[in-house]
């Protein structure tokens, strides 16, 4: 009974959500369609060009395998910190450097091919699946107003890398293994397939596979933009009052879609973008989710992997501030 009232429950408030969004797009068609264009256009110019490339090349070299020269150079280093072979060395790379959610999916990629174990993909998924460096430099900073650089990129990456270090050598030390050939979480027959196609795949095989399953995944994400983008109305409409639209719109804005939260937000809130950053918002969380989706991979074990990561993100920048005061938020 308790069961049966808990998923009514969960119908009751799903529905009446939607009910209230439908409600709110044919009241305000005219706020409705400015917030998806936002979305539409931030994934048409950043996302595309930006990702959808990488999502090609990664996927090539995944089925090519050619993940372990590409990291020839670094593996010798990072091998031995991370005790993990050069396919989760290749995740950690392009995790840290293309930035959401091209961790997620090069992730699940690799588990999927059986290139790593699902021990290893849950390891990684937990601190390489990151805000991209060009973005953050080029965007966040610049949009904050914020003119040092490397106090905020060790605070973006160095703790996430450290976090992993440290899960490796405590949770992970004895869990990761090697990959099985035949995956147990896999649920879709043609990932069974993909996972069990010959080492020696044709180039042009693999280019057409990696081409549909980047346009797949980019499309995704273009629809999880428009539709995070949209819910900002809610907040909008529903919070009475100048004064507190003001202070509290940039937070639910940050929340819900980080990208477009930043540049409503601009430079009057900067401590609140850079601890929703490790975050990176529902709209990163969704998109991870749509990455991993048919891995096993738990979404509830990444997200409190995020939270913890935002909680280091706040202690780091609380102690910057307590021994140095005047250079902070500089």
């Amino acid at each position: 009974m308790v069961a049966s009232l808990k998923k009514n429950w969960k119908t009751f408030f799903v529905t009446g959500f939607f009910l209230l969004l439908t409600l709110l797009l044919l009241t305000f068609p005219k706020e409705s369609l400015a917030y998806s264009f936002t979305g539409l256009q931030l994934w048409f110019n950043r996302m595309i060009p930006t990702l959808l490339p990488f999502m090609i090349l990664s996927a090539m070299m995944i089925r090519l395998n050619l993940t372990g020269q590409f990291v020839r150079a670094l593996s010798p280093f990072l091998c031995p910190i991370f005790s993990i072979g050069p396919n989760g060395i290749y995740a950690i790379i392009v995790g840290f450097l293309c930035g959401f959610p091209m961790g997620a999916k090069v992730v699940a990629d690799l588990l999927v091919h059986n290139k790593i174990s699902e021990e290893e993909a849950e390891f990684l998924l937990s601190f390489c699946n990151n805000i991209g460096p060009i973005y953050f430099i080029s965007f966040v900073l610049p949009t904050l107003n914020l003119t040092k650089k490397m106090p905020y990129l060790l605070g973006m990456y160095g703790i996430p890398l450290f976090y992993g270090v440290f899960l490796r050598y405590t949770i992970y030390k004895n869990t990761i293994g090697i990959p099985r050939t035949a995956h147990p979480f896999i649920k879709h027959k043609a990932l069974l397939l993909a996972a069990e196609k010959n080492k020696n795949i044709p180039f042009l095989d693999a280019l057409d596979d990696s081409v549909m399953s980047g346009l797949y995944s980019i499309a995704k994400l273009g629809g999880y933009m428009v539709l995070f983008n949209l819910l900002n109305l809610i907040p909008q409409v529903f919070m009475s009052g100048e004064k507190i639209a003001r202070s509290s719109l940039p937070f639910f804005n940050c929340l819900l879609e980080i990208t477009s939260g930043i540049s409503r937000i601009g430079d009057t809130a900067p401590l609140i973008v850079l601890l929703f950053l490790p975050f990176g918002g529902f709209s990163c969380l969704a998109q991870t989710y749509s990455m991993i989706k048919d891995t096993g991979l738990s979404l509830k074990t990444y997200t409190i992997h995020k939270l913890i990561l935002t909680g280091l993100t706040a202690m780091y920048y609380g102690i910057w501030k307590l021994f140095s005061p005047s250079s902070f938020l500089l």
